[in-house]
C-alpha cells in the first residue's frame, strides 16, 4: 500500500510493507497527528496498538518507516538522534518496521516539532 505523509511545509510518499502493524496502520487512514522531532527523526501518535513483531530494528536506514509500539507512533528517521553513534538512524528502542520512504527522506528536515501531520491512503 502507497501512503502520503503531508505537512506545512512539505509532503513524502511511502510504501508499506505486508505486516500486521502495517495492516493495522493502514486500517486506521487517514489519520492527523501532532509531529515531534528527536533530532533527525520525526515521530507522531498514530490510533493504533500493536505488538513487537518477530523481527523488531532499533537500527534502521534513513527513510525507514516505523511503528514504535511502547509510544502507539509512527517514527522515521532522516539520519542521526541524539542516541546514535556516528551517523546511523538510531530509535528509542526496538520498533517494528513497516514501510519505507518513496524519495529523499531528507525532506523531513522542514517538519517543525508540533507540526500538524497527516498520513493518508494513495489510491492506485
Amino acid at each position: 500500500m502507497r501512503i502520503r505523509i503531508n505537512w506545512p511545509a512539505g509532503a513524502l510518499d511511502a510504501i508499506l510493507n505486508d505486516s500486521p502493524a502495517s495492516h493495522l496502520l493502514a486500517a486506521a487512514l487517514p489519520v492527523t497527528s501532532t509531529a515531534r522531532t528527536w533530532g533527525h527523526e520525526v515521530y507522531f501518535s498514530v490510533p493504533v496498538e500493536a505488538e513487537l513483531d518477530d523481527h523488531p530494528q532499533q537500527i534502521v536506514a534513513p527513510g525507514t518507516v516505523c511503528f514504535w509500539v511502547q509510544g502507539a507512533s509512527v517514527a522515521i528517521p532522516f539520519g542521526p538522534t541524539p542516541i546514535s553513534v556516528g551517523n546511523e538512524c538510531r530509535l528509542v528502542t526496538a520498533v517494528n518496521v513497516i514501510g519505507k520512504i518513496d524519495g529523499e527522506s531528507t525532506a523531513l528536515q522542514s517538519v517543525q516539532d508540533g507540526d500538524s501531520i497527516t498520513i493518508s491512503a494513495l489510491t492506485p
